[in-house]
């Protein structure tokens, strides 16, 4: 699967903005999906994820109640709506899929990069103080 990710753009601290990730090919309903966040001088940081059924959803702590992650099989994009966006959410934010075999892992792999076997290119999300 291809993934391409849009959305990212300049914004100031306390603002929304919605992120989208399309997908290519025939099986997106059946792949977990995530997002992640690289800042600049970090690790890449786990950010959200939703299983493949869409029933559950997991988050990283520090964007907790702030940002949520959704999917659209229909249109085969998965979403990261980020509000009260602070500086230190400032990161390109790439989204992610496993290999879509439909599994249900345990809660804390969802957090694990390398359970995810494809990448899109990343959209860079700046929060201006």
């Amino acid at each position: 699967v291809q993934l391409q990710a849009s959305g990212g753009g300049l914004v100031q601290a306390g603002g929304s903005l919605r992120l989208s990730c399309a997908a290519s090919g025939r099986t997106f309903s059946s792949h977990t999906l995530g997002w992640f966040r690289l800042a600049p001088g970090k690790e890449r940081e786990f950010v959200a994820a939703i299983n493949w059924s869409g029933t559950r959803t997991y988050y990283a702590d520090s964007v907790k109640v702030r940002f949520t992650i959704s999917r659209d099989n229909a249109k085969n994009t998965v979403y990261l709506q980020m509000s009260s966006l602070k500086p230190e959410d400032t990161a390109v934010y790439y989204c992610a899929a496993d290999r879509g075999d439909r599994t249900y892992y345990n809660n804390r792999t969802y957090y694990i990069p390398r359970l995810y076997n494809y990448w899109g290119q990343g959209t860079l999300v700046t929060v201006s103080s």
